[in-house]
């Protein structure tokens, strides 16, 4: 599985074309970017399946939220803690060789889940299985590394870039509950799992295959010695990629029990799709137009935005009860999803050593994981303890959480500046 993939050209500059167009279309009149973008896309998509196909698919077979939400959380989990050091790797030995066979164990971690299930296995069994998913590559960070790679010294081309990613990131946590809950209601249980399962392999090959535009590799970077949690800066922003993901984790698990007590759940897949697409709305707004003053200051603003329009859910549910405004509220509340995610993530390619981006960008996303599977047990808890209406107030207090983490380290790195 890790074959060569045929001799690497030489990686073509940012050669874009001056003249008329939006900043989107610019970015790929730079020759492979199409090319790299549409495998990614293929093997981003069942991000947005894996998590939602498990939930339905445990908790019909074992009804059960809370060992659903368990086996979830435990996946990603094992994610977090495995992902930075396939990212190590993907940095010193290059994309296609070490993404290609950790993707194969990933979709055989995912068929094992499924035969678990299917059978009648143990709970553990279930844990087990859902773990061994945690070689999945990140994805998204190698295309965001090949942006870097290719807009080096154009900060405005990267922002659109990175807006665009957030984008897709968004498109394809839209499209992939619908397509999961399609797919688990239309056919069997476990046919959103096997399906993803295939999606992602097949995006990762053609992904890939795409030597042109890969980051040239620098072997063992000087900086690697150093460990890059707690580098200048980043600490705090890993912190509030931890609180997001818990954001990200409850609303997922707890639309999901909503949309059940209402006698909807193949709704729940549409509702969450709502999210996704005011989310990746406002990251193509974003990204088109210039943002005003430094990332830094933006994003607490972006947090606080995130905060205040994540209590709309909660009133939504608690009020009214009503799946409609509940799809209206989640819409709404998307909207300062993708710039604060965009701002978070400029600030972390910022503060990441030379020959080390893969490995920072994995480190966020692993803080989302982190966030994702505590949010999601926490939803199921939550869901079982009380209802479901109430588990939306847990996005509202990790959003809170995450602002008051930038609050403060904004306020001590002010005083530090004023004190040197």
């Amino acid at each position: 599985m890790a074959a060569d993939f045929g001799p690497r050209r030489k990686a073509p500059g940012p050669r874009r074309k001056s003249g008329a167009g939006t900043p989107y279309r610019r970015l790929f009149t730079i020759p492979g970017t199409l090319a790299f973008t549409i495998g990614n896309l293929i093997a981003r998509l069942p991000m947005g399946m894996f998590s939602i196909s498990a939930v339905i698919m445990i908790a019909g077979a074992r009804d059960s939220y809370a060992l659903a939400g368990a086996v979830t959380a435990t996946g990603l989990a094992a994610t977090a803690a495995v992902a930075p050091w396939t990212a190590r790797l993907v940095d010193r030995y290059g994309q296609a060789r070490i993404a290609v066979p950790a993707t194969a164990i990933a979709a055989l971690g995912s068929l094992a889940l499924l035969l678990c299930v299917r059978y009648g296995a143990p709970d553990w069994t279930l844990f087990a299985a859902y773990a061994a998913t945690a070689t999945t590559p990140n994805t998204g960070g190698m295309s965001r590394a090949r942006w870097a790679h290719l807009l080096k010294g154009d900060p405005a081309g990267l922002h659109t870039a990175n807006s665009f990613e957030q984008a897709a990131d968004e498109l394809c946590f839209m499209l992939g509950p619908v397509l999961a809950a399609f797919l688990c209601g239309t056919f069997f249980p476990e046919a959103g799992t096997l399906v993803g399962a295939v999606l992602m392999l097949t995006g990762v090959l053609l992904f890939a295959a795409q030597r042109a535009t890969e980051p040239p590799v620098r072997g063992r970077p000087r900086t690697a010695s150093k460990s890059l949690p707690h580098a200048p800066g980043m600490p705090p922003l890993l912190i509030g990629f931890l609180a997001t993901g818990a954001v990200f984790g409850s609303m997922e698990v707890v639309t999901i029990a909503f949309a059940d007590a209402q006698g909807h759940r193949s709704a729940a897949g549409v509702i969450l799709a709502l999210q996704a697409a005011g989310s990746g709305a406002a990251g193509l707004l974003y990204g088109a137009l210039k943002p005003p003053g430094p990332a830094e200051r933006r994003y607490p603003w972006s947090l606080a935005a995130m905060a205040v329009l994540m209590s709309g859910p909660l009133l939504a549910a608690m009020l009214t009860g009503s799946l409609v405004v509940l799809a209206g509220a989640l819409l709404v509340a998307g909207m300062a999803t993708a710039p604060t995610m965009v701002t978070a993530m400029t600030l972390i390619q910022r503060r990441t050593p030379e020959g080390r981006l893969n490995e920072g960008m994995t480190l966020a996303v692993t803080g989302l994981l982190g966030g994702i599977a505590c949010g999601s047990a926490a939803g199921g808890w939550m869901v079982e303890r009380a209802s479901a209406a109430a588990g939306y107030g847990i996005p509202v207090a990790a959003a809170t959480v995450a602002l008051l983490i930038a609050l403060v380290t904004r306020r001590l790195d002010c005083q530090t500046r004023a004190l040197g």
